[in-house]
């Protein structure tokens, strides 16, 4: 009874609590060993003028595997506007999660973003990209996705399979994640499928990139399979433009022949492609950046390009078009009893286009070397989607200064959270300035369309049953209502967002009031619109884009493992077609 009353008094900021959860997975404290790869530089060091088989802008989740595969048989260089994960044990260990994205310095891994919506998000800035920054669940697109994709299956599952060698594990089954497996399937989400890294319907343990000490293993490790002849890493190295050549002896396109970047001392250098029929620029500098990039090097939208004075070199409206971010929603259920602390480690995949997730912790106000309170984190901004003027830094202190001030106990329990698959509602990118280390402006436009919105709700009313499934009796308090922990979730402090009183009563205004971004956003460069299905940008010649840019939905539970394996997917494509055209009579 004393446990119970102790929620009495402070139940309208509780849901503050989930902000904790994700940041305390392990106690683990090492940072991963650098594998102190000889072919990683800083950009300062690097010529003025340099020349290359294949130039990648971004080493990010896709460009770390798509450099790796081609430097096997050709000269390949990877630029990096960040820096090095390894040492960085924000990045490396798991007990810090969540104190990188907190992190606003100019040199964190992570930048932050608003959208226009006025969610508050990140974007990666650090070789590895988001697969550094990210809460490490690793599962397989769908066989149907696949085939939609109009992907080589057998080749696919070779990829995934060369990816998972290196970053993916199984991760350990404790109570409360065996609880939310137990009370998923006691709700209807069947069969029980067991640990696998394949997207089936039902529910099952998904991968891991964290290995059994807490450590993370990234989309930088993946350089271990490089040829260290045939690759140059380059750090804090932005690419400011793609260079043209509008005459091209043969054809009427305009062809991409090398970049521009500007390392930390604000000195320009050049790389151009060196001659060679495949030789290639391969844009993979994620949702954000590819559109980006390519509007700043003149493909995009007339009219925007010149309102920025960029000089045309193809009009495509579709850059920059089909934003999508999946919403996630989440309810914080607090614990009688001490839970562990854990990922997210159990999944549930409906056929209403909705997935199930849960994470745990135990104690979170102590022992951490931070508190930055994960994803959820006041200071992360996530749950924040009040326009931006409006969010104030006092605002954040208070809210920071509440749950600094909730007793330990009250740091028990976890939350169960829903996402929604696609999504089907889509929005647009701008540019905001010439700078590519400036954000651009987007709109993800969440709960547009009337679908997503049914599936939140429908993905909320799973979850309801969940908390009431008889295996997860023992992590609820009988007292606490569902009404009530709706509006604990409703009533947050660190979602600035006007209140509605109605928010536990209707689930669609739950979900509106709630939004939040698990940073699967993807669009821009959308394949069959700005790429063909050979990822080569329609209309310009040796220019590729390789990533979540090209995706109209994200791929499986949670895209990462995707787009690993697409990165060594198409470098292997690629070493076959310039096989075939180096050894053709």
């Amino acid at each position: 009874m004393a446990a119970i009353m102790a929620f009495s008094g402070w139940w309208t900021i509780a849901p503050a609590l989930i902000t904790a959860i994700l940041l305390l997975f392990h106690t683990f404290s090492s940072a991963q060993t650098d594998p102190e790869y000889p072919f990683m530089h800083q950009a300062t060091t690097a010529p003025t003028v340099s020349y290359y088989d294949y130039i990648i802008v971004g080493g990010g989740t896709a460009g770390c595997p798509l450099a790796a595969t081609l430097s096997q048989n050709s000269s390949v260089l990877l630029l990096e506007r960040g820096g090095s994960p390894y040492g960085n044990t924000n990045i490396t260990d798991l007990a810090a999660f969540g104190a990188a994205l907190s992190d606003l310095s100019p040199t964190s891994p992570a930048q932050r973003f608003v959208s226009e919506d006025g969610v508050v998000s990140s974007r990666a800035r650090v070789l590895g990209g988001g697969s550094c920054l990210n809460a490490g669940f690793y599962s397989r697109a769908g066989h149907e996705y696949v085939r939609l994709s109009g992907w080589d299956a057998r080749l696919v599952n070779e990829s995934y399979q060369w990816v998972e060698k290196v970053v993916a594990f199984h991760p350990p089954l404790k109570q409360w994640q065996t609880a939310v497996r137990d009370g998923l399937v006691e709700a209807g989400i069947r069969p029980y499928n067991g640990f696998t890294y394949d997207h089936l319907y039902g529910t099952k343990v998904g991968g891991s990139i964290f290995d059994q000490n807490g450590h993370r293993h990234t989309a930088a490790d993946l350089l271990r399979y490089a040829k260290p002849s045939g690759l140059t890493v380059l750090l804090h190295a932005p690419v400011h433009q793609i260079l043209f050549t509008t005459q091209v002896q043969g054809s009427s396109k305009p062809k991409a022949h090398g970049v521009i970047f500007i390392d930390a001392n604000g000195l320009s250098h050049r790389a151009y492609l060196r001659r060679g029929y495949n030789n290639e620029i391969i844009v993979s500098s994620g949702a954000l950046g590819s559109p980006q990039l390519l509007m700043l090097s003149g493909i995009g939208p007339k009219e925007q390009l010149q309102a920025h004075n960029i000089t045309v070199v193809l009009d495509q409206p579709m850059v920059g078009l089909g934003m999508s971010d999946n919403p996630m929603n989440a309810v914080f259920i607090p614990s009688p009893q001490p839970v562990e602390v854990s990922l997210i480690q159990v999944v549930g995949i409906t056929h209403n286009g909705t997935y199930i997730e849960a994470a745990s912790g135990e104690n979170f106000a102590g022992g951490a070397r931070t508190q930055d309170y994960g994803m959820f984190s006041p200071k992360i901004g996530q749950l924040s989607t009040l326009p931006p003027k409006q969010r104030t830094q006092e605002a954040i202190d208070k809210a920071v200064e509440a749950m600094e001030a909730l007793p330990q106990s009250a740091f028990m329990g976890g939350f169960l959270l829903e996402k929604i698959m696609g999504p089907i509602s889509t929005g647009h990118l701008e540019l905001t300035s010439l700078n590519p280390n400036d954000n651009p402006s987007v709109t993800f436009n969440y709960f547009k369309d009337p679908r997503d919105l049914q599936r939140c709700v429908d993905g909320m009313k799973i979850i309801e049953n969940v908390i009431e499934s008889n295996a997860f009796s023992s992590f609820k308090f009988d007292s606490l209502s569902i009404v009530t922990l709706l509006n604990m979730t409703a009533n947050s402090p660190i979602n600035l967002l006007p209140k509605h009183a109605n928010s536990s009563r209707s689930l669609e205004q739950f979900c509106k009031d709630t939004v939040m971004t698990i940073w699967h956003f993807h669009g821009g460069c959308q394949i069959t619109r700005v790429v063909d299905r050979d990822y080569k940008v329609i209309g310009i010649d040796s220019l590729r884009v390789i990533d979540g840019s090209t995706f109209r939905n994200s791929p499986g539970t949670n895209p990462q493992a995707t787009v690993m394996m697409l990165g060594r997917y198409m470098g292997v494509k690629m070493m076959r077609e310039r096989h075939v055209t180096t050894n053709r009579p």
